[in-house]
């Protein structure tokens, strides 16, 4: 059952160093105080899942979190490239990041196998494709049942996933609305979950056909208000578009980003 704890302990708990984690949220929803505080903590050597890395993932990277990424798509959305990911890959800074890249549906249906227990997915896909010659997860198999070629890849269990939502109740079921991506796949694929939440009511208020995560999938909730910013939370808040305009500089240079991860990162927490 889900387990109520601050931010700062449920991260300390379960995100060990070397672990395998997802950080799940698509437009909205991105767990950026929850990516915070892992910089904070200074964990280390992290694999990190996420289906669309942005810039949550180029700031865990720059502060030298991650020594492996696997992806669908990276990039900052409708600005351009992720320059701290960029200059890990190809230049090594602040040290050597590996990339494992795969398709949109690929991803879905790993994090869809690994939420039921299955030890691979089994999709059409991939068809002239190049990603196989570069990514050697990507094996091909015969249907025992049609002879159809079909793309294999592992499914996705993450050590810990962490999501961001609007609200959970006093036993720990969380409700999230607005666009759905992974979130629960995420959740129910990995060992352990955090779920940080806007806040924490009694009554979910859920109507029939809600994404209603239930609290013995959750390992930890933490209340994170504006826990998503700057991306949105369907309900709460707006996105912050200027922000992800600003990022394209501050992310360019490595001693601009590093001020800002002092001020912004590091500093904030000392205040909180």
């Amino acid at each position: 059952m889900a387990e109520f704890l601050s931010l700062h302990d449920a991260v300390a708990r379960f995100v060990e160093d070397g672990a395998t984690v997802a950080m799940e949220g698509f437009t909205h929803l991105i767990p950026f105080a929850a990516g915070h505080e892992v910089i904070r903590q200074k964990k280390r050597d992290l694999t990190l899942i996420r289906m669309t890395p942005d810039i949550i993932y180029d700031q865990l990277i720059g502060a030298g979190c991650a020594k492996k990424v696997i992806f669908s798509w990276g990039g900052n959305p409708g600005v351009g490239s992720l320059h701290r990911l960029r200059d890990a890959v190809e230049k090594g800074w602040p040290h050597k990041v590996e990339i494992l890249e795969h398709s949109h549906a690929a991803m879905a249906c790993a994090f869809e196998a690994g939420a039921a227990g299955l030890p691979l997915a089994v999709f059409r896909g991939y068809i002239g494709s190049e990603l196989p010659s570069v990514n050697d997860q990507i094996k091909f198999i015969e249907c025992p049942f049609t002879g159809e070629r079909l793309a294999a890849v592992p499914s996705v269990r993450p050590h810990v996933s962490i999501i961001h939502a609007q609200r959970a109740d006093r036993q720990g079921n969380v409700l999230v609305e607005g666009i759905v991506g992974v979130q629960k796949e995420a959740v129910l694929a990995a060992t352990h979950s955090i779920v940080t939440v806007e806040e924490i009511v009694d009554d979910l208020d859920a109507h029939p056909n809600a994404c209603v995560i239930p609290g013995w999938a959750v390992s930890a909730v933490a209340v994170a208000e504006k826990g998503a910013l700057p991306s949105y939370t369907h309900g709460y808040y707006d996105r912050s578009n200027r922000f992800y305009k600003e990022w394209d500089a501050i992310a360019r240079d490595r001693d601009t980003f590093t001020q800002w991860l002092d001020e912004h990162v590091y500093t904030a927490g000392e205040k909180a």
